[in-house]
């Protein structure tokens, strides 16, 4: 079984110590990982503070030069990437795995283009005021396991052009994908700029508290975001969180089931249902809740569940026990009250962390699989008669990543979707972002942004600037 190497400073570590990799479509090891230790990152830490300076007083266009060239060496392993990929997340090789790799291109790139400004903010006789954006420092990145390439990029490829120095630690669960990007990079980037980390629980809590990092860079739980929040607060760490969604969408009775079926079903499974923005509550008009129920039921019992490797897989399994244990009962306990299953609802009975899609009806606010965020091929479908009623129901949640507003009517639509009380808010779409726009959540959602000029400014300082004249 192959034992992968962390990287600080150009150099790969190996340890003694390492942990075990699970392939979720077998639920069994075919890798092992070196573990860091507080040494280990106090190195890593050294390497990046002393590559700053010089990464800081490179020229924009210098670095996003280098952003480029990163780009084009990892789309020319873009295939094996894809593969490595799948195997250790679990989403289909040709259409997941293929799809994120491009999909961090594609972002990757359109982040090399930005340029941080200088704004002149006053320009008279007596005075120049300018404002400047100046990186941090060192850049702490915790990633995690659903989309461990495309969230990587996210994180360094913004802190790497405002002139920051990284240290990223990827999910224990699926680090691989990660470090063979971070080696990549490393081919073209001065030694230092971008480091390494790996292990299990614990090392997140030490990059949060350590005085040599100057910001956290986090997806994944808001729990380990608060954990996160109180650890930064001893050198008072710049944070971006993205955390938990529970995204709810609101179909109207005029929407046309027929036309906005198959796009609410694809935003709802997509990835197994793990990913962050997914439609994770759908609230549907009396009028046409049995006929979307029905229709989004059928598709997901038509839809091929298997591993990555296999051509005709359209969903995999879910990437960990944990994950795979809590869908399981979230279901049982609708089902304990009241809920009807219209497709899936058990465990496949095969090896590995396989489960169907599955629709559930005839639940309510108040019942844990519509109250807590599934992160799983799970769609509760809640009945509704006031329009009003279901914004409230839709707000009420202490999660605010997205939500959507589904009717024939546009304006309508725009209308209610600016009442949700969410980061992003959709009209007939969910889950859909771009690099040019800026993404984050609201209330325990999350703090701060990625993406776009909104995005790199999280990176940088501003420094006033006044020149008397």
């Amino acid at each position: 079984m192959i034992q992968h190497s962390f990287l600080i400073d150009g150099e790969k570590i190996r340890t003694e110590d390492s942990f075990e990799v699970i392939n979720p479509a077998t639920a069994e090891g075919f890798a092992r990982c070196s573990v860091a230790t507080s040494e280990h990152l106090d190195a890593a830490v050294s390497a990046a503070r002393a590559a700053f300076p010089a990464w800081a007083g490179k020229s924009v266009q210098d670095r996003a030069a280098m952003i480029e060239a990163i780009a084009d060496a990892v789309e020319q392993e873009k295939d094996d990437l894809a593969v490595l990929l799948s195997t250790e997340q679990g989403k289909p090789v040709h259409t997941g795995a293929a799809g994120e790799i491009m999909g961090a291109l594609k972002w990757a790139r359109a982040t090399a283009k930005l340029r941080p400004s200088v704004d002149v903010v006053q320009d008279d006789e007596a005075v120049r005021i300018e404002v400047h954006r100046k990186p941090l420092g060192v850049v702490g990145s915790i990633t995690p396991w659903n989309h461990p390439v495309m969230i990587a990029v996210w994180h360094i490829m913004p802190a790497l052009l405002a002139g920051n120095t990284v240290i990223i630690k990827p999910s224990s669960y699926t680090p691989l994908s990660t470090l063979r990007l971070i080696e990549i990079a490393n081919g073209i980037l001065p030694k230092g700029v971008l480091n390494s980390v790996t292990g299990e629980g614990g090392l997140g809590r030490m990059m949060s508290g350590h005085a040599g990092i100057d910001k956290i860079v986090f997806t994944g739980s808001t729990n380990t975001g608060r954990n996160i929040m109180a650890n930064a607060a001893s050198n008072l760490k710049r944070l971006t969180l993205e955390l938990g969604g529970n995204d709810a969408a609101i179909v109207l009775a005029d929407a046309d089931t027929d036309k906005i079926a198959a796009k609410i079903f694809a935003k709802a499974f997509g990835n197994s249902g793990q990913t962050c923005a997914a439609l994770k509550r759908l609230y549907v008009h009396d009028s046409i809740y049995d006929t979307l129920s029905t229709k989004l039921a059928e598709m997901a019992i038509a839809a091929k569940v298997g591993p990555g490797n296999d051509p005709e897989t359209q969903f995999g399994p879910l990437q960990n026990k944990a994950q795979f244990d809590y869908v399981k009962e979230l279901v049982a306990d609708a089902v304990s009250n009241g809920a009807r299953v219209l497709s899936g609802g058990q465990a496949l009975d095969r090896a590995g962390y396989f489960y169907p899609l599955t629709v559930v009806v005839d639940v309510s606010d108040g019942v844990r699989i519509v109250d807590e965020e599934q992160f799983g091929p799970v769609l509760p479908i809640v009945r509704f008669m006031d329009v009003d009623d279901a914004v409230a129901c839709a707000n009420a949640n202490e999660n605010a990543l997205g939500g959507s507003i589904w009717s024939a009517d546009i304006e309508k639509a725009r209308v209610l979707a600016c009442r949700l009380e969410s980061g992003t808010a959709w009209v007939n779409d969910h889950a859909t972002i771009s690099p040019n726009a800026p993404f984050g959540g609201a209330k325990q959602s999350g703090i701060g942004v990625e993406f776009g000029l909104y995005g790199l400014e999280e990176y940088m300082q501003l420094q006033t600037v006044r020149i008397s004249k």
